[in-house]
């Protein structure tokens, strides 16, 4: 069984990830691309299924940082004999995708294990493996369809059992580097240049994108570290931003919700480039930009909620049987049927992230407006109509209030592009249906009995969706109707203080079985406290969040209090996102005595 999510590390080029756990095995790897087919896939199933590790043999402690601000990863063994370093980093190359892993000697002598074992597809396929010559060089090469894979290394493992195993010592001083290396399978690869320059220049770009962020955070070091992650979850060509670089690791352990992720939901790229905006980047912003000028181009009738990373529509959703699921969690799932859902806030976040950008002096980009204006006459006609909410409920359509809200948030940045920005149109037809909007919202998602919005305009269950309200500028975070959804919210959906999305046992989302706290609704609690005037609590809340981060920094979809471990995907997108939106919540807010 694969280990704990929250022993995963993060490692990537800004087109594909690899998580390596603190066994030094890389168990989930897909090449070339975050939705590729993965080659690696030990995670959702056994070390049979693909995995590569580099570990001490016998008992051994192990130690993880990330090198100097980078997304470099130094895993530390220590052993009864010795010390021994693996650095492990994915280095910007044209053209080809490269995994690097050194070993270092630090003290003393360890015995070493080396495991290599390539499985295509999801691990549904052996490739032909063989030794050749490249270059004047040794190495092994595995192929399968339309995938080649090289190993090159001072010491190569030998084939045995559809497995090349080796073992052998490291001393102080000695150091070992292995490099994998992906191209087509068409391509010969002749060419295994020095990868120390491109090791050097990754390390350099890192160091300078995450000192440009402002310094006035509360846990500094944390945020810095989610605003590496989201840019890490980033492709560099597309601007395509992926919800996490994984697929079905699962809300429940044991059960069925698990989903793929490792795409690009427009929701949660324009909430990750708002909290970037904030902190201060704005080149990504204008990259995102160009990424949904291009996904969504053509009729606003075939406006998704999802695209892939270099904005392709179909994402059709298929199980993969032969795989046993992490901790067997079935189905194992790849593309995602979610694609294809009616979600009426969706426009609202892409609304505000785009207005953001205009704001930051990045100006108003003409195509970008007319799109924008195309999206929201469509809005218009449809927005009266249920649908599927943030939460992608697999149940029936309702009216949800926070996809409501989310539609006035469209409007009224419309009615903003005009206003503020000097751009053109219908700005009397949006404000009459931006204030319609609003009434209806007052009047039908709140419930006067209990004194909090609800889920949606036929329940009194709440949400914490709805503590987004303040916001994105709904309502001020003190009006009273406010308060009162905090206050439900707290007795109905916090557990250990951490935030449920909502309870499931309403059976609002057609789908068996239970989830733990969504970290995201917690920390939108942290920035909901901040906006009341509840300052202390906030950061009270937030420096408890800030401590359940793993030892590298990162955080899955969700955490089960109970256990004490992570669950869902992983690392996720939109608990970084929400981490970096409330500490620059609180800083703007000011100091609290406390």
């Amino acid at each position: 069984m694969a280990l704990p999510i929250e022993d995963y590390a993060l490692i990537g080029d800004r087109r594909t990830a690899a998580l390596v756990g603190k066994d030094g095995s890389i168990d989930w790897l897909c090449l070339p691309r975050f939705d590729s087919p993965a080659c690696l896939a030990a995670l959702l199933g056994t070390p049979d299924h693909g995995h590569w590790q580099l570990v001490p043999d016998g008992h051994y402690s192990t130690e993880r940082r990330y090198v100097d601000g980078s997304t470099v990863l130094e895993t530390t063994f220590t052993t009864a004999t010795g010390e021994v370093r693996l650095v492990d980093l994915m280095p910007h190359s044209n053209g080809r995708a490269d995994v690097v892993r050194r070993l270092v000697g630090v003290r003393g002598t360890v015995t070493m294990h080396h495991e290599w074992r390539v499985r295509l597809d999801y691990g549904a396929v052996r490739p032909w493996v063989r030794r050749e010559e490249v270059a004047g060089e040794e190495v092994i090469m595995a192929v399968g369809g339309p995938d080649k894979l090289v190993l090159r290394g001072p010491r190569l493992p030998r084939g045995s059992g559809h497995s090349h195993n080796d073992t052998f010592e490291l001393a102080e001083g000695d150091e070992m580097t292995f490099q994998l290396t992906w191209v087509p399978s068409h391509v010969d690869l002749c060419d295994l240049d020095d990868l120390d320059p491109h090791i050097d220049g990754s390390l350099r770009g890192e160091r300078e994108w995450a000192d440009r962020c402002r310094e006035d955070l509360p846990h500094q070091d944390v945020v810095q570290r989610s605003l590496l992650t989201l840019r890490l979850m980033t492709h560099e060509h597309t601007g395509g931003i992926v919800a996490a670089p994984t697929t079905s690791l699962p809300e429940e352990f044991g059960g069925e919700r698990n989903w793929d992720y490792r795409f690009c939901w427009l929701r949660d790229a324009a909430l990750t480039i708002t909290a970037l905006l904030d902190a201060g980047y704005t080149e990504e912003a204008m990259l995102w930009r160009d990424w949904l000028l291009r996904s969504v181009a053509g009729d606003p009738e075939d406006l998704q909620i999802m695209y892939a990373v270099d904005g392709a529509r179909r994402l059709t959703e298929v199980e993969l049987p032969h795989l046993p699921g992490y901790a067997d969690s079935l189905p194992v799932r790849i593309g995602n049927g979610a694609a294809v859902q009616q979600q009426h806030d969706v426009l609202g976040e892409v609304m505000d992230a785009l207005e953001r950008v205009r704001r930051a002096g990045e100006g108003a980009d003409r195509n970008a407006w007319a799109l924008q204006r195309a999206l929201v006459e469509n809005l218009a006609e449809h927005w009266h109509e249920p649908d599927h909410g943030i939460w992608e409920i697999r149940g029936e359509p309702r009216h949800f209030t926070h996809s409501r809200v989310m539609v006035w948030v469209a409007f009224d940045r419309a009615v903003r592009a005009v206003e503020e920005h000097g751009l053109d149109g219908p700005v009397e037809k949006w404000r009459v249906i931006r204030d319609e909007v609003r009434a209806e919202v007052l009047d039908r998602g709140f419930d006067e009995a209990k004194g909090t919005f609800t889920q949606h305009y036929d329940t009194d269950e709440v949400d914490a969706s709805l503590l987004m309200l303040p916001l994105v500028g709904f309502l001020p975070g003190d009006d009273p109707r406010m308060l009162g959804t905090i206050a439900a919210i707290e007795r109905e959906l916090v557990r250990h203080r951490l935030v449920l999305r909502y309870r499931t046992e309403s059976g609002v989302d057609g789908i068996a079985g239970h989830e733990h706290p969504f970290l995201a609704c917690s920390f939108w609690l942290v920035s909901a406290y901040a906006l009341a005037g509840r300052l202390a609590e906030a950061h009270d809340l937030f420096d408890h969040l800030v401590g359940l981060v793993n030892d590298v920094g990162l955080l899955a979809e969700e955490y089960d209090p109970v256990a004490g471990r992570m669950a869902g995907n992983f690392p996720q997108a939109f608990s970084h996102l929400t981490l970096v939106q409330a500490a620059i919540v609180l800083a703007d807010a000011g100091p609290v005595d406390r």
